[in-house]
């Protein structure tokens, strides 16, 4: 089988990297054996959306494949289209599970943003202090349904990735700063001429002053510069802004990625 969504082959360069893929008939088995709490680094991607019956198929698959609670806290399901078809969910939601919208974004060339932000420098992290503080922020930006404790494991974990991959050669994490205080950033990371960008995040009280476009802007245009990249790929959710914020700097919507999770906080 081959993976359609553009957004979902691109996700597949971290687990490649240092997890395990494996295909079934129908589905692909995606899992992180060094961060197994990690929703999308441990979930099942189907070939095709749900129809009648599968809700109880798939998630007896995902406890076969991936495990049951008290070992992992979520169930999660991709589900390889790019428009957006999502197929029978309703069983899905009506057992707390979350419906996941999210646009893919592509570009091959990048312009500035509008609203450019004159204040901030944007380099690669290198130092042990700069990664230290972008698991922070990245804690500090959470989801407020996520507890901190829990949530910044998640992330010491998720960036002894990074750090491997940069490293390996694989791409890098930017930060912009003001002085000596990251106040937002991101990872890009390659596979062959391909980049995904990775967790963009601006600290809550420096948002809304042009920090984000102008961060994914000189990111952009040192992997096309600089790392001799031809397709840059950007998720954001299709109902949160930040879609907007990418589109200025010349990103555009190119397919409709879905998926399905359940987590258990705690």
């Amino acid at each position: 089988m081959e993976i359609q969504s553009l957004g979902y082959r691109t996700d597949l360069i971290f687990p490649r990297f240092d997890g395990e893929i494996t295909e079934r008939e129908n589905y692909w088995i995606i899992r992180t054996p060094s961060n197994p709490h990690f929703f999308w680094g441990n979930f099942l991607l189907y070939q095709r959306p749900p129809v009648a019956g599968d809700f109880e198929r798939w998630c007896a698959a995902f406890a076969r494949e991936i495990g049951s609670q008290p070992e992992v806290n979520h169930i999660v399901f991709g589900i390889d289209t790019v428009d957006g078809e999502a197929g029978e969910v309703q069983p899905f939601l009506d057992a707390g599970f979350t419906l996941l919208e999210t646009a893919a974004l592509t570009a091959h060339t990048v312009q500035p943003p509008p609203k450019i932000n004159q204040e901030i420098t944007v380099r690669r992290l290198v130092e042990d202090w700069e990664w230290q503080q972008a698991i922070d922020n990245q804690t500090a930006s959470r989801p407020k349904e996520h507890a901190e404790e829990g949530y910044r494991r998640f992330q010491e974990h998720r960036f002894a990735r990074y750090r491997k991959m940069t490293s390996a050669g694989l791409g890098y994490w930017f930060g912009a700063f003001l002085g000596d205080t990251m106040v937002a950033d991101l990872g890009l990371y390659r596979e062959q001429n391909i980049a995904r960008f990775q967790t963009v995040e601006t600290l809550p009280e420096y948002r809304r002053r042009g920090i984000c476009g102008t961060m994914v802007y000189h990111a952009a245009k040192y992997a096309l510069d600089e790392m001799g990249i031809d397709t840059l790929v950007m998720l954001a959710d299709e109902h949160y802004f930040a879609a907007g914020i990418y589109e200025s700097v010349g990103f555009k919507r190119t397919e409709m990625q879905v998926g399905l999770e359940w987590w258990q906080p705690g």
